[in-house]
């Protein structure tokens, strides 16, 4: 257990949240779930709120902070659970799609060539099952699967951004994890390296719990956090709009994703959440991966988000 971790979010917790109060439902509990249509994903409202995103610490080279105010300005949608494999190819159905082929996978497989896995094989032995997140999909595939549901619905579908996603995975929490501090209680809520993981053979610290899968899991599997929302940590990392940038820049305050300079690429994009083969302090709320577009590893998925409008709101309230 990582006691400066928890000291340090101890200091923060009392200026953590203000005018939000909890977001999805508010003090009423989780939102009710929604879809924009039947073979949609399902989406939860995200209510508008403040927090202090990150926390002064981290492994060498991968600073979670500085801690800083971020406002939440606009209510958002966010994907219930992650995209499961039966959405994902009901996208390439439509579109012919072509992931590119390779994908690193793990626990890794001596001379088989990386080029024989992808999302329709993860390297888990056996067939990915449909309920399951898709995985061995790059940040470019994740873009292509929003445009596609955008384009598909009229609605404005896109990647969380970084800010987003912390703040929906702290669910009104300011601790390291959004159940708590002690990562051997989450195994009801994440699906991360524990004792069924060991199986695997990695040589990482295993929580001491268990979640009962030994890979990932179908999504929804196990308790969601505050706001109704499952596997925000463990199961597989989530691509986001975010451009990596460490330190978090001074004009990181907003929900909106940081971005390049104009006219200059993005050498990394941001994962957050952890995964099935995670070791549990990399599972955590500030946990800050980065890997560029083009990656494919067999523990990397995503969820959606959407933007809000007036009227979308409205029929919410009414219903």
């Amino acid at each position: 257990m990582n006691f400066a971790r928890i000291a340090a979010f101890g200091i923060i917790g009392g200026m953590a949240l203000a005018a939000g109060g909890l977001a999805a439902g508010g003090d009423d509990g989780p939102a009710a779930p929604w879809r924009d249509c039947a073979d949609c994903p399902e989406m939860v409202t995200i209510e508008p709120g403040e927090f202090v995103m990150g926390w002064d610490g981290g492994e060498e080279g991968r600073y979670e902070g500085p801690p800083h105010k971020v406002v939440i300005e606009r209510p958002f949608a966010l994907g219930r659970f992650e995209v499961t494999n039966a959405e994902f190819a009901a996208f390439v159905k439509d579109t012919g799609h072509k992931p590119e082929p390779g994908c690193k996978v793990y626990p890794q497989q001596p001379g088989v060539p990386e080029e024989r896995f992808g999302w329709q094989d993860p390297g888990y032995g056996r067939p990915p099952a449909d309920d399951e997140p898709v995985a061995c999909v790059s940040w470019l595939d994740a873009k292509a699967y929003v445009n596609w549901l955008a384009a598909r619905t009229g609605k404005p579908y896109r990647l969380p951004t970084e800010a987003e996603w912390e703040y929906a995975a702290r669910a009104g929490t300011t601790t390291a994890y959004f159940w708590g501090d002690d990562p051997d209680q989450g195994c009801a809520y994440a699906n991360m390296y524990d004792q069924s993981g060991l199986a695997n053979g990695f040589k990482w610290a295993a929580a001491a719990c268990d979640s009962g899968f030994a890979k990932v899991a179908p999504v929804g599997s196990l308790k969601p956090n505050a706001f109704g929302l499952y596997d925000m940590l463990g199961n597989v990392w989530e691509w986001l709009e975010d451009c990596y940038v460490v330190p978090y820049p001074e004009t990181a305050t907003t929900q909106d994703a940081v971005q390049p300079p104009a006219g200059e690429s993005c050498a990394r994009r941001s994962v957050r959440g952890g995964s099935w083969i995670t070791r549990p302090d990399r599972n955590t709320v500030t946990w800050r991966g980065r890997d560029p577009e083009n990656t494919y590893f067999s523990m990397f998925g995503f969820r959606v988000a959407r933007d809000l409008e007036e009227r979308d709101l409205v029929k919410q309230q009414s219903e």
